[in-house]
């Protein structure tokens, strides 16, 4: 039988009949790979737009958010790794739905926005694709939360159907990446490049862990290139992390740690830069860089104040704060 190269991403798995990649869930069939989730999402949710985390894409909106089995990477740290980790058929299967009956449910449910999210929607591609492709037809917004560890054409591909991504970057160092995550860095440098150079609106997520890659100036170097590659107003979001899965071995990030890392990132000239998993914390808000007005208060993934105008500009210095607002 014939062996199938998978080209979607950088493992480009060599996949025999009846076998599946690395992933999990994209099988040879005959010849032809099929990603074995198509249709049967396991996790489908209502979620506020601050828990992808989008700052500064329509604040406040809730929005259809799913996910099948299986990802390309296999982070020690993975907080969804009941479900990243495992192949379409080790779960119960809760949910049928093709990309039709997504965008009626997203609808019913009164959002104007699906997230492909929780796992990685990099590897349940084609229903991404083709979900995102109606909800563009339907006027909804498609939105993306991603390790990013994914091939250049694909990505253009999808890049014309996306609004929105949030990237995680966990750490400018491909020694990290090997160690932690099983994989490289270079190409999750790519996508970011790409997104922005596709015009789709970009967030990143940095989750600080203890020891590993919380260094002051592995964050300086982070926040650097994030300014000279994607712009300083690219907004950055820096997560605690919390022991689990095969890394409880090591404390919650200290949250004087996160706000060392803030600072480290201002001062590399990044204009937005919050604080995650930690409730109430200041910088968890957004300001306005110029003058520190409040434009968004949030605790946790509520909106406590807006004062944004409604071209998104500050009320106090009328600068343009970029983002996509409602």
């Amino acid at each position: 039988m014939t062996s199938v190269t998978c080209e979607l991403c950088p493992r480009a798995c060599v996949i025999p009949q009846g076998a599946a990649g690395d992933c999990r869930v994209r099988v040879n069939l005959g010849g032809k790979l099929r990603a074995t989730t198509y249709g049967r999402p396991s996790a489908v949710h209502v979620d506020p737009m601050e828990k992808k985390p989008l700052f500064h894409f329509h604040p406040g909106t809730p929005v259809f958010s799913l996910a099948t089995a299986g990802c390309n990477l296999h982070c020690l740290n993975c907080q969804n790794w009941q479900l990243s980790q495992r192949a379409g058929e080790e779960m119960e299967t809760v949910y049928r739905a093709d990309p039709a009956e997504v965008i009626q449910a997203a609808r019913d449910a009164g959002c104007n926005s699906l997230a492909y999210t929780y796992s990685d929607p990099i590897v349940f591609y084609e229903y991404v694709y083709d979900t995102s492709e109606l909800a563009h037809r339907a006027g909804l917004n498609n939105t993306y939360h991603s390790a990013g560890y994914i091939n250049r054409k694909p990505l253009e591909q999808l890049c014309p159907l996306l609004d929105a991504a949030n990237i995680d970057l966990k750490a400018l160092d491909d020694g990290f990446y090997r160690r932690i995550s099983g994989g490289t860095l270079k190409p999750v440098l790519d996508t970011l490049i790409t997104l922005r150079r596709e015009g789709v609106w970009l967030e990143v997520t940095n989750l600080l862990i203890p020891t590993l890659n919380d260094d002051p100036a592995l964050i300086r170097r982070m926040a650097r290139w994030m300014v000279a590659e994607l712009g300083p107003d690219t907004p950055l979001h820096l997560s605690r992390f919390r022991p689990q899965y095969r890394m409880q071995n090591l404390p919650p990030t200290p949250a004087s740690t996160l706000e060392r890392a803030r600072q480290e990132a201002l001062q590399a000239g990044l204009h937005y830069v919050y604080i995650g998993n930690l409730l109430g914390h200041d910088w968890g808000s957004t300001y306005c860089p110029r003058d520190g007005t409040l434009l968004i208060g949030r605790s946790g993934y509520a909106i406590t104040a807006y004062t944004l105008t409604a071209d998104g500009r500050c009320p106090t210095c009328n600068d343009r704060i970029p983002g996509i607002w409602s």
